[in-house]
């Protein structure tokens, strides 16, 4: 699993030109999954996404009860080492992607997170505001 976490003033993910998530002060959290992802993956980047300490004040969003607006992202395992084109070869195939991104937000829910999410396979606009600029790159 591979997490793009960012600090941000606010966020929006729209489809077909309805929000379908949106926050304020919090975490944009752009997540893929690979073939070999399961429940500890779950759980491990859950709680990393919940209690790194990236926010101002070197607090975490659990410390400031800050929202996370999640949004899978496949691209992450795009493999451009050969040609021009990317290889999806090592991300996994939406029937096992899907449960696991759902797994990540509802994991993250009972760690107590407001957590909004995109629409999982839609082409969806994802809008933010950066602060700092802040991104950290998590992998398991």
């Amino acid at each position: 699993m591979k997490a793009v976490v960012q600090t941000v003033s606010e966020a929006e993910v729209t489809v077909d030109g309805a929000t379908v998530g949106a926050i304020g002060e919090g975490l944009l959290v752009l997540l893929g999954v690979t073939h070999t992802d399961g429940p500890a993956e779950v759980k491990w980047i859950s709680e990393k996404i919940w209690s790194l300490r990236i926010m101002r004040d070197e607090l975490s969003a659990s410390d400031l009860d800050a929202p996370i607006l999640l949004v899978s992202q496949f691209t992450l395992y795009a493999d451009t080492r050969k040609g021009r084109r990317p290889s999806w070869n090592a991300a996994a195939p939406g029937p096992v992607a899907e449960p696991l991104v759902e797994a990540v937000a509802a994991h993250l829910r009972t760690l107590g997170a407001k957590v909004e999410t995109g629409e999982f396979g839609a082409m969806m606009l994802v809008r933010s505001v950066n602060v700092g600029p802040n991104t950290i790159l998590l992998e398991r």
